[in-house]
């Protein structure tokens, strides 16, 4: 398969959550959709850290795992990449932080947002493709449907 080649080429929809999120509704977002991670956004609208799959699994060994939100457990340090980067070269950048997705972070109007995301899943899936027809739901120019939000708690 040599006809994507870019980060662009097959990143998909970066899922968000609000820092109050209870952890296990983190955790049934992450399984539902099939994410390694998902960005926390403030109020503002702006990136304030990112909850992965290891951030979940840390937050269940603690006492108190029952009141842990999203931001109790979030990761501040938000792993990003170029849309016009190889993907060989985002694949290291991966194995190089110990991480297993990358995000686009554009910023506009002073507020730096998660536009996309580039998965462990999304490579494997990839690398498994017997063709690019495969992949037609991957990629910048995909028309997406918005995610469906996870009920909120009162």
């Amino acid at each position: 398969m040599t006809g994507r080649l870019l980060v662009r080429d097959l990143i998909g929809p970066a899922v968000t959550c609000a820092p109050d999120l209870p952890l296990a509704e983190v955790a049934r977002l992450l399984l539902t959709q099939h994410l390694e991670a998902v960005i926390v956004l403030n109020e503002d609208g702006h990136a304030v850290g990112m909850v992965s799959q290891d951030e979940v699994v840390e937050g269940y060994g603690r006492p108190n795992r029952d009141s842990l939100t999203a931001e109790a457990v979030m990761n501040e340090r938000i792993p990003q990449v170029r849309p016009d980067l190889p993907l060989a070269a985002a694949a290291q950048i991966m194995r190089d932080l110990g991480v297993r997705a990358l995000f686009v972070m554009p910023q506009r109007g002073g507020i730096t947002y998660p536009a996309a995301m580039l998965s462990y899943r999304q490579l494997l899936r990839h690398l498994a493709a017997r063709s690019d027809d495969e992949l037609n739901d991957l990629g910048i120019n995909v028309v997406r449907q918005p995610s469906p939000r996870p009920p909120t708690t009162p």
